[in-house]
């Protein structure tokens, strides 16, 4: 066994002591509409949190490989659990990233997020290369308003890795990054998160209402509406952690297929059919094999070209694969009780990812064909899962 391989066994043991009790709630969430607290409160007693900080730091270290493991085995006992602590590991995971390649000075944050295991929550659906929010110069710093979208773990996080729009009068439109207490009296949850799928993740609305955020909290400032560095970085951490939930998902499916099938005398068809639910698993296994190939990579315009296309591939393989499991099953898992009815409608949300297939696609194209990559962004693209965070430009530590 590798060092790397033993260094993973101890925290991936310890998730799996509380998976049963993931499963067992898992449909209470889905009937609910309720967020995985509990779940997330296990996380952390379990000491799961700080999974991405770097060993000499206090963490347990993993590596994207081993992260993507985690959340794969977590997705069949409850994909809303999964597809949230996501979100929190790529945050941290990008932290850990620029710290040890970039000497970004935040390992004071890092440290607190191993020795309290904070989880962090990540604005996304109106948080990508364009922003929201608005920030206004004051004698402090900036005063921060705007209404976050989609903020998965909300209900559960410590900290909200964040941004706004500052008109700056000389360089024009600028978006500062930044990480504020949740429990600040100027932010509040709306409890908005009403979905089809994923509908223990608690991804409300958030709204920030004046908190003020000094020039020392500003974590990296970045032009609006550019594909600056930030987001090719973005892309090759939250990718892979993203996308292997909905490998477990696909996995999920196929093997209750397979169970399914092993009490039925089949004809040639029917084995078809399951060799084609093998074949779609099979496409999300090696796609997502590629993006964690790719995120070893140094983070350009060449490794998000690779990784999306691989993003598009999964997802769409990821769909196919549950929707050829349901059909195979037959009308039982079309009632609510079988868990295929869940997976069905888990895995719709790999649809919604940034970016969409449309867009994908012109990206790559403009990277093959050597053109400008800015012009490829369009506001209907303003959707994130992802949100990474640098150190102090002036090099203080963030706190």
């Amino acid at each position: 066994m590798s060092r790397r391989a033993g260094r993973a066994r101890e925290p991936l043991q310890r998730l799996i002591e509380s998976l049963p009790g993931f499963a067992e709630r898992a449909a209470f969430h889905d009937r609910a509409d309720t967020f995985v607290a509990q779940n997330y409160k296990e996380l952390k007693t379990a000491r799961l949190m700080s999974l991405a900080v770097p060993r000499e730091i206090g963490g347990d270290g993993l590596d994207a490989r081993s992260l993507a493991g985690v959340l794969r085995r977590m997705a069949p006992a409850c994909a809303s659990t999964a597809l949230a602590f996501s979100m929190h590991n790529q945050a941290v995971a990008s932290l850990a990233w620029h710290w040890r390649h970039q000497k970004a000075p935040v390992s004071s944050i890092l440290r607190r997020i191993t020795r309290d295991q904070l989880a962090v929550a990540t604005t996304n659906g109106s948080d990508w290369l364009n922003g929201s929010g608005v920030a206004i110069r004051t004698k402090a710093g900036y005063r921060i308003s705007g209404r976050k979208r989609i903020v998965s773990g909300a209900p559960s996080s410590d900290l909200l890795a964040t941004s706004a729009v500052y008109d700056d009068p000389m360089a024009g439109p600028t978006i500062l990054h930044f990480i504020v207490p949740m429990d600040s009296r100027r932010i509040k949850i709306e409890e908005s998160w009403h979905a089809m799928g994923m509908r223990g993740t608690g991804s409300h609305h958030v709204q920030i209402d004046g908190i003020v955020v000094s020039d020392r909290a500003i974590v990296i400032r970045r032009p609006r509406g550019k594909w600056h560095p930030l987001y090719h970085g973005a892309v090759m951490v939250a990718t892979p952690l993203i996308f292997s939930v909905y490998l477990g998902i696909a996995e999920a499916a196929r093997d209750a297929a397979i169970a399914v099938a092993k009490t039925r005398d089949l004809g040639s068809s029917a084995i078809e059919q399951i060799g084609a639910i093998e074949g779609h698993f099979n496409t999300v296994r090696l796609a997502l094999e590629d993006i964690l190939a790719a995120a070893t990579t140094e983070p350009d315009r060449y490794s998000t070209k690779r990784i999306l296309m691989d993003r598009t591939l999964a997802g769409t393989a990821a769909i196919a694969a549950v929707e050829a499991a349901l059909e195979f099953v037959g009308g039982a898992a079309y009632i609510r009780p079988h868990p295929l009815e869940r997976m069905f409608r888990d895995v719709q949300a790999a649809r919604f990812h940034p970016i969409g297939p449309a867009q994908q696609r012109l990206l790559a194209g403009r990277i093959a064909l050597d053109l400008d990559i800015d012009e490829s962004i369009s506001e209907d693209a303003n959707s994130s899962q992802v949100q990474i965070l640098l150190g102090d430009p002036d090099g203080r530590e963030v706190s």
